[in-house]
C-alpha cells in the first residue's frame, strides 16, 4: 500500500503479539490511549511504553480525565526509553491529546508524523526500518510456505536474514518468489 498511498494506517486491537508484529511492519509505531485507562505502572505492566514512537490520548473533550491520562503517559514514556530506537535517532517520543469531536490536536499528529519520518530518514533508521520489515516479512512467508523444515533447508533464518541483507532493496515479493524456488 506505501507504493500507491502517501500514508497507510494499520490499526490493531489491544495490546499484545499483533502490535508486536505491526511494530516490524510501519515506519512510526503510535499508541493511542483512551481517558482513564491506568497510570504509569500500567501502561508498563502491559509492555505498551517500550514500542511506540508517538503516544495519542484519544477524546481529550472528556477533560481532566484525558489530561490525566497523558500526564501518565508522559511519566512513564523515559521510563521505557531503554528499549526504543537506537541512539541514532534523534527523537523524544510525544504524547498528543486529540478529539475528533473538537477537531483538535490532529494537525499536532500529522506534524508528529512528518517530524518522526524526517528524524527516522536524516539518522538512516527509516532505511533500516524498512529493511527489517521487508526481512520480516520474507521470512514469515517463507515460513508459513514452506514451514521451518523449508527454512532450515536454505540454513534457517539467520542465514537467511544475512542473505536478504546482501539483497539491498530488491522488492519483498521478488525475494520471496526467488528463495521459495530454491526450496521448492
Amino acid at each position: 500500500l506505501g507504493a500507491a498511498f502517501d500514508r497507510v494506517f494499520v490499526e490493531t486491537v489491544g495490546v499484545g503479539q499483533s502490535e508486536v508484529e505491526a511494530a516490524a511492519l510501519v515506519d512510526t509505531l503510535v499508541y493511542v490511549a483512551n481517558p482513564g485507562t491506568g497510570d504509569w505502572l500500567q501502561f508498563m505492566k502491559a509492555g505498551v511504553l517500550e514500542a511506540p514512537d508517538v503516544f495519542v490520548v484519544n477524546k481529550a473533550d472528556l477533560g481532566a480525565s484525558a489530561r490525566n491520562t497523558a500526564g501518565e503517559l508522559e511519566g512513564g514514556v523515559g521510563l521505557g526509553d531503554a528499549g526504543s530506537e537506537p541512539a541514532t535517532i534523534d527523537w523524544k517520543r510525544p504524547v498528543i491529546l486529540v478529539s475528533a469531536r473538537e477537531n483538535s490536536g490532529i494537525g499536532e499528529l500529522v506534524a508528529a508524523f512528518d517530524a518522526h519520518r524526517a528524524a527516522l530518514a536524516a539518522g538512516g533508521a527509516l532505511a533500516l526500518r524498512r529493511r527489517r520489515s521487508r526481512d520480516s516479512w520474507v521470512l514469515d512467508g517463507l515460513e508459513r510456505r514452506f514451514g521451518t523444515f523449508g527454512v532450515e533447508r536454505c540454513g534457517g533464518r539467520e542465514a537467511l536474514r544475512a542473505r536478504l541483507a546482501e539483497r539491498g532493496a530488491a522488492s519483498s515479493f521478488a525475494l520471496l518468489a526467488e528463495i521459495g524456488r530454491e526450496i521448492e
